[in-house]
């Protein structure tokens, strides 16, 4: 892509409402444009890097043996009301009525029209267990939408719902998808505690909430330095400097964001909307449901607050918008033929070659933060000045060299 065809540029001032360096780079980068407080459009920089963390997530619900599909973000009240949450929601989500008179609402969450979809067509126990994910906007009437993607009204989330007959095989399942959201966002280049939180009035047990540690989060939990563990400080009886009841470090207290919780509704939507399946006895049996989110958009943010300086953002290689970010500094076309033999390798590449100053260009990549920039000058020759964005150090390579010791092409 050449950067001068790219739609949208970056931007020299920080949105004035930014509280968080997510905001402001995200906004600045030309990553997300604000519509209004907590509705974003994503920029095609942001689109690259919400479909790198859709594709790792697919893959590993994928390897679950759960199955991708769409539901409605537009459901009637009828369907709520058989579990209460249609007046319980209300303050979040939104609600109207349509030009028939017939109230609905915008989709806050979908345990009701999965649970509707499955108790309909799920009968026996040869039917079960499996699992159904889709990756969709959701909606919130968030009072206070700050910290730009981090809390949004309109928002990007992949929610998972598994069903059985048996607690035990529920189990199993629920552990295996805490190892696999603990794939998700090590590939997405962050470290996730694995957080114990209320079960709410459905549960006497633990929720599962997926924290990273952030001065921009809005949770408090009590976690161990030395392994996954943690619980939110909202039900834990812990306290800082107590023996880690995983691995035997010390407790430590600190903020984080939450980018995922897992929650067991055990029988609790069978009873409510009637949800039945025989077992092998042709007994009658409650189906049983777990539910797993992941915030795409929230994700984004996140990894932008772990993983920045004063000068920009600084991707992982995994989510990166691109591979690399071909700088042009004044030179005779060398940097055209370079980008042409890239693309051709398959390197995804960014190529800034806009007619603005070395300082403007130099500023930008950094500011972008694609992980490998490659310079090319009168002063480079027909060599490749590469810089790794986390990096200080510089050194000038020919393309052969360049490409098989980074992009393995």
């Amino acid at each position: 892509m050449k950067q001068s065809t790219l739609f949208t540029k970056t931007q020299k001032q920080s949105p004035k409402e930014a509280v968080s360096a997510s905001h402001r780079f995200l906004v600045q980068g030309g990553f997300i444009d604000m519509l209004m407080a907590g509705v974003y459009t994503y920029l095609p920089l942001g689109w690259q890097v919400i479909t790198k963390i859709t594709n790792i997530i697919r893959e590993e619900m994928n390897a679950t043996g759960a199955q991708e599909m769409l539901m409605p973000a537009l459901q009637p009240k009828g369907i709520w009301e058989e579990t209460g949450r249609w007046a319980s929601l209300a303050e979040i989500m939104y609600q109207f009525k349509d030009r028939s008179g017939k109230e609905a609402g915008l989709a806050a969450t979908h345990e009701e029209v999965i649970y509707d979809l499955v108790r309909r067509n799920i009968n026996s126990y040869r039917e079960l267990p499996f699992a159904i994910y889709q990756i969709q906007n959701k909606f919130r009437n968030e009072l206070r939408a700050k910290g730009g993607i981090i809390r949004g009204r309109e928002f990007m989330m992949k929610d998972l719902y598994s069903f059985h007959l048996e607690q035990a095989d529920l189990d199993r399942y629920y552990q295996q998808l805490i190892e696999a959201y603990q794939n998700v966002y090590r590939r997405c280049g962050l470290e996730s505690k694995v957080v114990e939180a209320s079960g709410g009035v459905f549960t006497q047990n633990y929720s599962h909430e997926f924290q990273v540690i952030s001065e921009a989060g809005e949770d408090k939990i009590i976690f161990c330095s030395d392994c996954a563990y943690g619980q939110n400080t909202e039900i834990t009886k812990f306290k800082v400097g107590d023996i880690c009841p995983k691995c035997g470090g010390r407790l430590e207290e600190g903020k984080s964001i939450e980018v995922g919780n897992i929650f067991q509704f055990g029988d609790k939507y069978a009873k409510e909307m009637n949800g039945y399946a025989t077992d092998e006895q042709g007994q009658k049996k409650p189906i049983l449901m777990a539910s797993y989110g992941i915030g795409i958009s929230r994700l984004v943010a996140t990894i932008v607050e772990a993983h920045h300086d004063q000068k920009g953002i600084i991707w992982p290689e995994n989510v990166a918008p691109y591979q690399a970010h071909l700088l042009s500094l004044g030179e005779n076309g060398q940097a055209e033929k370079i980008y042409d033999q890239l693309k051709k390798r398959g390197v995804a590449v960014l190529y800034d070659d806009r007619d603005i100053s070395v300082g403007a260009k130099l500023a930008d990549a950094d500011l972008i933060g694609i992980p490998w920039r490659l310079v090319v000058s009168k002063k480079t020759g027909v060599k490749i000045e590469l810089k790794e964005r986390s990096a200080q150090s510089v050194e000038l390579l020919a393309l052969s060299e360049l490409v098989k010791k980074i992009f393995n092409k």
